[in-house]
């Protein structure tokens, strides 16, 4: 009993370090943590039932260790452990704000199971029909002059839905916040995100040379008119304000 009351202790201490961690960026240190203590069965069901709790806490901020150990508890072979995350947390980690004009759900479900290719293209039409439904014209891509019509609180929630179930790697304001590092000089941003191929320094082509995994470096994604210039980039970054 001794060394199943020490082991429960251990279990309970890693986890109050994993859940200090307030980090922009998920280190492979805590993502280990988190590894360790989803082996132990109780380890499981602890953080099942702290991110259900964080989850309905009116109060608390979701975070990137939410989301991650979201995605990790999905992606175990215990169904258990699975149907209770359902059962409480059917949707997500994210309850999506209803005063968004769209539905983000799909986009929700793609990222939770990293399926990062979809979810970019799907984040492109998004941001096109929420431009279509200020101007009644249909878009397939957006011009500078559209940035506008895009609404803070939808690109907030796109932004967040990218961070969220990327570590933080992931997202628009991830880039915004590269490019400013770097004094604003789209030349380092693209460096930075690895949107340059190595050999000819020549912007990638889509979607083949495109990194569509979580290991891809930090602000690699989501993609947004990589190939249409800089103004529109721009004209979104003014945007990001969070």
């Amino acid at each position: 009993m001794e060394t199943v009351s020490n082991n429960l202790e251990y279990i309970q201490e890693q986890i109050k370090i994993i859940f200090s961690n307030h980090d922009k960026i998920i280190s492979s240190n805590t993502e280990k943590k988190i590894n360790e203590v989803i082996k132990e069965r109780i380890g499981k069901k602890i953080l099942i039932s702290t991110i259900i709790r964080r989850y309905k806490d009116l109060n608390n901020k979701i975070n990137i260790i939410d989301g991650l150990i979201y995605q990790k508890i999905i992606e175990t072979e215990d169904s258990e452990s699975i149907d209770e995350l359902i059962l409480n947390l059917p949707l997500g980690i994210i309850n999506l704000e209803k005063s968004t004009k769209i539905d983000y759900q799909p986009l929700q479900n793609l990222l939770i199971n990293k399926h990062f290719q979809e979810a970019d293209k799907l984040t492109q039409k998004y941001l096109c029909k929420i431009v279509e439904k200020q101007t009644n014209k249909e878009k397939n891509w957006l011009y500078f002059t559209d940035i506008q019509y895009i609404e803070t609180n939808e690109l907030w929630q796109i932004d967040l839905l990218w961070q969220i179930y990327s570590k933080g790697k992931f997202g628009f304001s991830v880039q915004k916040d590269i490019w400013v590092k770097n004094n604003r000089k789209w030349d380092k941003l693209w460096e930075k995100i690895n949107w340059l191929e190595n050999k000819t320094g020549m912007m990638r082509r889509y979607p083949t040379e495109f990194n569509w995994t979580i290991e891809a470096p930090i602000g690699h994604l989501p993609l947004f008119n990589q190939l249409r210039g800089t103004q529109t980039l721009y004209y979104l970054f003014k945007k990001i304000d969070w």
